[in-house]
């Protein structure tokens, strides 16, 4: 009997549970989690184009795959926390705006809630990847919680007194989209050079790029012949645990400027607990905990930074699906 047959023969499991989906750029992952948050079953599919509707139909199809996954009686589903990488009205479930997908006023939350016929719950993938963190993963017991994420861009979210910080109709902690005096070719805007260009993978890539090119960084080169597509965070890291001087100016000057944006949080919020996650803080994570908390401590008040406990992010890959059932669940108490 093959291992399909196996599982079709297996009965449902009918007790209650609640779906966490990772809407991301390029991938996007459903996890099926019971109500201690242990993940029963997953599906993963390539985001890709193809337009709003193609790409509602292909969220849809992923979260029927991971409940026939983990095998559970669909009419147990009660609730579905969806995290989506742009700016979104929490409120309305809708994703107002998500850059890297080209979507614009999608209203994600109607859609699920239309097919599924259960709660529904529409955030920021960094504020559940913090919240998170915040009540399952490293910041727990904290009373106030910044998530750091430089990856492709920088994303942050922030959990004050138990609460994410969020606007009146729209997501924030925009962190990587605050402007610093200096400027790049690709400047929007001539004199001035978002936080996201310093401090993301994307940025360090390109400015590495260009060393490679310059035959300072011979084994990044080697391993990536230049080119962006191919400096992934590993590539990167390796060649600054291999103590190419090149790389590593980069990196210092990379989170000198991650400091001064995190210690201007710092000094407004005053959190108790920072919680670093990403690609590049995976790869680095001594390195990233180390090096920024002492930029951190270079810019902030004094008295303020005192308090500050710094770690780095525990869930890994599921630490978005979690925080988005999390927030769900106590946003639908």
């Amino acid at each position: 009997m093959s291992k399909n047959e196996v599982a079709k023969k297996k009965p449902l499991n009918r007790k209650p549970f609640w779906v966490g989906f990772d809407l991301g750029g390029t991938k996007m992952m459903a996890c099926v989690m019971d109500a201690d948050y242990n993940v029963l079953g997953s599906a993963r599919k390539s985001t890709q184009g193809g337009g709003t509707d193609k790409g509602l139909k292909r969220i849809i199809g992923t979260i029927r795959e991971a409940i026939a996954d983990a095998h559970m009686d669909a009419s147990k589903l009660r609730g579905i926390g969806i995290a989506c990488p742009g700016t979104v009205d929490a409120e309305k479930g809708i994703l107002i705006n998500a850059p890297n997908l080209g979507w614009k006023r999608v209203p994600i939350g109607d859609s699920l809630h239309r097919t599924f016929r259960c709660p529904v719950g529409v955030l920021n993938d960094v504020d559940a990847g913090t919240y998170g963190e915040f009540t399952h993963g490293a910041a727990q017991g904290a009373r106030s919680v910044l998530g750091v994420f430089p990856g492709t861009g920088l994303g942050a979210g922030f959990v004050y007194a138990g609460q994410l910080v969020q606007g009146l109709n729209v997501s924030c902690m925009e962190l990587g989209m605050i402007h610093l005096p200096g400027t790049h070719l690709g400047s929007v805007i001539p004199g001035t050079v978002m936080l996201e260009d310093l401090t993301s993978r994307l940025g360090i890539a390109a400015a590495a790029s260009v060393e490679c090119y310059r035959g300072k960084s011979t084994k990044l080169d080697a391993k990536t012949d230049a080119s962006l597509r191919e400096m992934k965070s590993k590539a990167l890291s390796m060649s600054l645990k291999a103590h190419e001087e090149a790389t590593a100016r980069i990196f210092q000057n990379s989170i000198h400027y991650l400091g001064m944006g995190v210690a201007m949080v710092v000094n407004l919020l005053a959190p108790d607990h920072i919680t670093l996650g990403g690609g590049l803080v995976e790869e680095l994570p001594k390195y990233y905990l180390q090096s920024l908390r002492e930029e951190v401590r270079r810019f902030a008040v004094p008295e303020i930074f005192h308090h500050v406990k710094f770690s780095i992010a525990q869930l890994g890959s599921n630490a978005v699906a979690i925080g988005a059932v999390s927030w769900l669940k106590e946003t639908h108490r």
